[in-house]
């Protein structure tokens, strides 16, 4: 296996920690996943894990199968992988089928269109946030998708969510062309390879404070921070029908049991 073998030709066992820092995700969510099962370990004894990082990765891969793939086509055009798409080559694609765009580092992705669920979660989560902004700043506006967030010529992303406060000036006719405060990714099983390993490296080396990531199906929510020390951690977090705060937000409390069930908050 590459990169993946011991001197005894034994594939390499590491670490849960060592884990983490490879797919560049938080301890606690490698615990996660190894209590649901989404990915392969080795139990050596209480409470003890150790992985295979290429069994990982294989089992990560198979959860975004087609539209993981780094090659990216709409009804009428095929793009290839062997170039670095920017923003120019973005504004000149058309909106083909049901799917929406994204450059990340330099590669053309794109996304189905979202689920109901999906966008059940997405507008209520912009509601709460709506107006737990606009009580502590008027100006403050929380777009949703599909909206352009340009971190640089060859990142353009479309968060479902994004917070920018009244006194940036970020804010363009056509994009969100800066640093936001905060972004909100919901995850369906086809974009969680991408939202956890690719948007979190783009958002945490483009220095936004604070993204959140939202999991329908398994009803989560965990809130990843920058931190003085440079590193992006989780900060807050809740599941099931707990309520979410978050220590940088203030008197905000979201009763996750809302967010996932049909009809009013």
């Amino acid at each position: 296996m590459k990169g993946g073998l011991n001197v005894s030709g034994e594939p390499k066992l590491i670490t849960a920690r060592e884990l983490a820092e490879k797919l560049e995700l938080s301890v606690e969510t490698i615990w996660r996943y190894t209590r649901e099962n989404k990915i392969p370990y080795i139990e050596l004894g209480n409470r003890q894990y150790r992985y295979v990082m290429d069994d990982v990765m294989a089992s990560l891969s198979q959860e975004e199968p087609e539209s993981g793939a780094m090659v990216r086509e709409d009804a009428a055009h095929c793009y290839s992988t062997d170039r670095i798409y920017t923003y120019s080559d973005y504004l000149q694609l058309s909106d083909a089928g049901n799917y929406h765009y994204e450059i990340l580092d330099g590669e053309l992705v794109k996304a189905p269109t979202p689920t109901t669920l999906h966008q059940r979660v997405s507008y209520k989560l912009q509601y709460l946030l709506l107006h737990y902004f606009w009580e502590r700043d008027p100006k403050a506006e929380v777009f949703s998708s599909p909206i352009d967030l340009t971190l640089s010529e060859t990142n353009v992303l479309q968060p479902d969510l994004v917070y920018v406060p009244g006194d940036s000036n970020i804010v363009e006719e056509q994009r969100i062309n800066g640093i936001p405060e905060l972004v909100v990714e919901i995850m369906s099983p086809s974009t969680q390879r991408k939202d956890r390993l690719s948007k979190l490296r783009i958002y945490f080396k483009a220095g936004i404070p604070h993204y959140w990531l939202v999991d329908p199906e398994v009803q989560t929510i965990e809130a990843f921070a920058l931190l003085d020390t440079g590193e992006y951690a989780v900060r807050s977090g809740a599941e099931g029908s707990e309520a979410f705060t978050h220590t940088d937000f203030p008197g905000l409390t979201i009763e996750l049991g809302t967010l996932w069930k049909k009809g009013s908050l």
